[in-house]
């Protein structure tokens, strides 16, 4: 009698950059001939990534992690929650196993121990571009694991450690794999972006047979000759990122570029430990529009920070209003256990950091309206999201998927993946409107 395959249910939490674990994980699952199974009921055992970055996201895994337990019974918790082992057994003593962030062999040890393979690993069982979590049409390309920055807000680096940027051949094959599939758009993540390759200085990759230089630019360059959107995310403004707007004019890569700003007082960038320059950026955000106009910068803020008074409020406000961003993340400031913002004096109320973050919204709203209604009549290129009942969601190359607006086009069904040229009928302060 033919044994039955292992199945493994997987849970997957927190931002991208996990999500790119998780597929990796799956991925290397398959290739062992684990079946990946969609419910609890028919899994042998399930798989939770955590996130553990804000106590929202350790509240949600540890609810996961029970969920599993209830269901299932047996449990491998890995993730940003895993680098803290201690939370996850104290809650679930009796869960299989606990690993950090991306630790694929240790998963993968784990499943062994309690969940034996048929057979060895082939990995030609499985596509070249591996298991994905993302639309066919769409993938996320990690670049790098770790950040070397120490904001004081954050504890990613005592999660994922420092920078360890992934040899540039490794990163160019892959996203090669992925356009092969059919992938028409590439979204480049890691915690710095920017920052990739300054911890393998002179070291050159290879690529189709010719040496590369590990660096941002080279990267992006490379990445650009691809033939497909490439967008970048998590970019910090170096000086050299000002090397990237010709790219972006050219349309080499996506004239976007997501900053996190933070904020833009110097009192409370300096007890973030953040860089203190709201008037450098400024200048530098008026040049990257002269070198190409079509630029969609995007941003995230953090309001209520310990120690932000009215006035530093203020100074964020007349911030937005002279940067004019084109779109805006703010969240109110969240403690974190494990960083070292948590002993700043000057804790804002819950109240305050509330009406802060409603009255930052309604100046952002009234910019990204004023920003979206100038495209109305223009005819742009869109990728297709979705399609049905008479109507699609696509995206312009000002929008990153979840987190950016859509173009709704009514009365019409397009291919899914596929580009198109639609023109602007209508636009409120997130979304446009628009018909072939």
């Amino acid at each position: 009698m033919k044994q039955a395959q292992p199945r493994v249910g997987f849970v997957s939490l927190g931002c991208p950059k996990a999500l790119v674990d998780s597929e990796r994980i799956l991925t290397q699952l398959r290739a062992e001939g684990y079946e990946i199974s969609g419910s609890y009921d028919d899994a042998d055992l399930v798989v939770v990534n955590t996130c553990g970055f804000i106590d929202s996201a350790v509240e949600e895994s540890l609810e996961a992690i029970g969920e599993a337990l209830d269901e299932n019974g047996k449990v491998i918790v890995t993730g940003c929650l895993g680098a803290n082992a201690g939370t996850v057994l104290d809650a679930y003593p009796n869960v299989l196993a606990v690993t950090g962030p991306h630790a694929y062999e240790a998963v993968m040890q784990s499943v062994h121990q309690h969940l034996p393979p048929l057979h060895d690993p082939y990995t030609h069982l499985i596509p070249p571009q591996g298991i994905r979590l993302t639309p066919r049409h769409y993938a996320y390309l990690k670049i790098s694991e770790g950040c070397n920055h120490r904001c004081s807000f954050c504890i990613i680096p005592s999660l994922r450690g420092d920078l360890v940027s992934r040899p540039i051949g490794d990163v160019l094959q892959e996203a090669e794999n992925l356009v092969n599939a059919g992938v028409k758009e590439l979204l480049v993540i890691s915690q710095d972006t920017s920052a990739y390759g300054i911890d393998v200085k002179y070291r050159t990759g290879f690529w189709q047979g010719r040496p590369i230089k590990t660096h941002s630019q080279q990267l992006a360059e490379a990445l650009g000759e691809m033939g497909v959107w490439v967008r970048l995310h998590y970019v910090y403004p170096y000086p050299h990122v000002d090397n990237l707007l010709p790219l972006m004019a050219e349309g080499k890569i996506l004239p976007y570029l997501d900053i996190p700003f933070q904020h833009a007082s110097p009192t409370v960038l300096k007890a973030m430990r953040r860089p203190a320059h709201a008037e450098k950026v400024l200048g530098r955000l008026a040049k990257w529009r002269e070198t190409c106009p079509d630029i969609a910068v995007r941003s995230t803020f953090i309001v209520g920070f310990p120690g932000e008074t009215e006035d530093d409020f203020e100074t964020l406000l007349d911030f937005l209003q002279e940067a004019q961003l084109d779109r805006v993340g703010a969240f109110t400031y969240s403690p974190v256990k494990g960083a070292e913002a948590n002993a700043l004096d000057g804790a804002v109320p819950e109240e305050v950091k509330e009406e802060r973050l409603e009255r930052f919204m309604e100046v952002q709203a009234d910019i990204s309206a004023a920003k979206l209604s100038r495209l109305i009549g223009k005819t742009m290129t869109v990728l297709v999201d979705e399609a049905g009942e008479g109507q699609s969601i696509a995206r312009t190359h000002r929008d990153a998927p979840e987190i950016d607006g859509q173009v709704i086009i009514e009365g019409v069904e397009l291919p899914v993946g596929e580009f198109a040229q639609v023109r602007i009928t209508h636009a409120d302060e997130h979304d446009l409107w628009g018909e072939i």
